[in-house]
């Protein structure tokens, strides 16, 4: 089942099969409504979440098992699973019913004080490193290998970037990739989200109210968490994201490797596609801006750290 078939009148038609005590109630598209999962509101207090392809599935389980707990020990609030849906007839995979959280998307114009968003996600990462990742879910194809080193994705990589030495310093882009897979994560696995954009940030009056999309989270390397630094943060609010989590050097550098990879793969596809207009491309992932610009910061502070 293509993506474009998850619309309302299927949602409903799944409620008033399974849950016919919501059957009834508003179904909304939101701002937003995701790429791996298509989300819409459901009445005031609730929303519903369809995973758009199979190789998404195993995430219904995973996020029901694990958000319970995760939200416990966080300092804001996190999506809170209410029901499963199962597969049938009308939809081939389970599905998720989930408590409404209020709050808006994370944008530039939504964060006028971008230093106070990054204190307060660095507060609530360093909760989520600190929860007890004993029996979670290791990094793997449920998380699309965030988690893991990012190897897994070398020929991904080096494809894109060839697809690019006429757009960037490829040379330059090459050896921001290869420190990254030089260096590994040493300590004991903890609890990564997996997909830190600011698209998954909800904010009240500019402040942090709450995490969402917990999809490819898991236990394994933070440094999957940090490409948030390049792709919404800048100047003092990057700094500020930096200094509050106080990872090594060596985790930074994988971070860059993890950034440069989806910017590089997002330039690499809108150059293919339009070569003569790419500055925005990424932007519609909720960056700061386009991917052109992402990897010119990622690599120019990577020269500064192999400067010393």
């Amino acid at each position: 089942m293509d993506r474009t078939a998850i619309t309302p009148e299927l949602i409903r038609q799944l409620l008033s099969e399974q849950f016919p005590q919501w059957a009834q109630l508003p179904i909304r598209p939101v701002e937003r409504p995701g790429w791996d999962n298509i989300t819409m509101r459901l009445g005031d207090t609730m929303s519903v979440r369809l995973p758009s392809a199979e190789m998404y599935s195993s995430q219904v389980e995973k996020e029901h098992r694990w958000l319970p707990e995760l939200r416990e020990h966080l300092p804001v609030d996190i999506p809170r699973p209410l029901a499963t849906g199962e597969p049938g007839q009308h939809f081939p995979r389970p599905w998720s019913v989930y408590e409404w959280l209020p709050g808006h998307q994370a944008t530039v114009e939504r964060v006028p004080d971008p230093v106070t968003l990054a204190e307060d996600l660095t507060g609530f990462l360093n909760a989520l490193y600190s929860i007890d990742a004993t029996g979670g879910p290791e990094a793997g194809l449920h998380s699309f290998y965030r988690g893991a080193s990012p190897s897994y994705w070398d020929e991904s990589a080096r494809t894109a970037i060839d697809a690019l030495t006429e757009v960037i310093d490829a040379p330059q882009a090459l050896e921001v990739w290869e420190t990254a897979l030089n260096s590994s994560w040493t300590g004991d696995p903890v609890w990564y989200h997996g997909d830190m954009s600011a698209g998954n940030l909800l904010v009240q009056d500019g402040k942090l109210s709450a995490v969402i999309d917990f999809g490819t989270c898991g236990v394994g390397d933070p440094a999957c968490d940090l490409v948030i630094a390049w792709s919404f943060f800048h100047g003092t609010s990057r700094e500020t994201f930096r200094r509050g989590l106080k990872l090594d050097d060596a985790t930074w550098a994988r971070a860059r490797g993890w950034m440069l990879w989806k910017a590089a793969i997002t330039l690499r596809d809108a150059y293919a596609e339009t070569p003569d207009d790419v500055a925005s491309a990424g932007m519609q992932f909720g960056w700061r801006t386009g991917a052109f610009q992402v990897m010119q910061e990622v690599m120019a502070e990577h020269r500064l750290a192999m400067a010393g």
